[in-house]
């Protein structure tokens, strides 16, 4: 199969961002996507199902498995799919739902769907396995599987040094995808790390969907805007922006780089 790596929600001059492979979709077995990510250095990898006109099929995967969503795959797909047609917009289909995709100014954007958020009542099992103590409250929150939103104070963020055995115990217990660990460091501003141990994937390099889950949280009477910084402690820094609107719905974006083959 070819393979292309393209770097998702990258940030700065040189490009850096999440490496992510895509993969032209061709009836491949299950276990031959899942070791894709390996083979390709990254830590997901997008298949393009190209077969229907009307609509791109997405389907996202990890060592560990199949994912319902990935948000810097998306994004990844859709940096791919203007290189081989020119579009600037398409009907996307993954996890279950059909939704819109282009590129814009700020990079590929798509609709995340619909979040949706609530307290999480013990999470003491969870704090215990970051080494964090949470500055606000924790919630599980998401477009699709719940991960943990965990604020935390800026000066705690890059010392965090989590218990992976101990988190995955904890996050496969209770439905977790994994743990989302923000700080804002000035107004809608964020720093963050994402750790998804129960995915096969420690430290997320970007982490988009969770992006969108944390700007969903904070939506009240009018659109919130945020942006959300992560990677740096992993030699990759990578931005994310999402854009939340009242009744739950929020569009991401994010710069991606050319493709490479590998």
């Amino acid at each position: 199969m070819k393979v292309l790596v393209v770097d998702a929600c990258w940030r700065g001059a040189a490009g850096t961002g999440s490496p992510t492979a895509v993969v032209d979709d061709e009836g491949f077995a299950e276990a031959d996507r899942a070791r894709v990510p390996l083979s390709a250095g990254t830590s997901h990898a997008v298949f393009l199902d190209r077969t229907d006109p009307g609509v791109v099929g997405l389907r996202f995967f990890t060592a560990a498995g199949e994912l319902p969503a990935c948000g810097h795959g998306t994004l990844a797909a859709l940096a791919v799919l203007e290189s081989l047609d020119g579009r600037d917009e398409w009907r996307l289909r993954a996890g279950g739902r059909v939704f819109l995709g282009g590129i814009g100014a700020d990079g590929p954007w798509f609709d995340a769907g619909t979040t949706r958020h609530r307290a999480f009542p013990k999470p003491g099992p969870a704090l215990a396995a970051l080494g964090a103590e949470a500055a606000g409250p924790v919630l599980a929150a998401g477009t699709a599987r719940e991960r943990l939103l965990v604020p935390v104070r800026p000066e705690a963020l890059e010392g965090l040094r989590p218990d992976f055995a101990a988190l995955k115990a904890v996050c496969d217990a209770a439905g977790l995808l994994g743990c989302f660990v923000y700080a804002e460091v000035c107004e809608r501003w964020f720093a963050a790390r994402m750790f998804a141990p129960s995915i096969g994937v420690d430290e997320d390099v970007a982490n988009a969907n969770s992006a969108a889950a944390l700007a969903g949280a904070l939506v009240a009477a009018a659109p919130v805007r945020v942006v959300v910084s992560m990677g740096d402690g992993l030699g990759s820094p990578s931005r994310i922006r999402a854009e939340a609107f009242p009744g739950g719905g929020v569009r991401l974006s994010g710069r991606v780089g050319p493709a490479r083959v590998v």
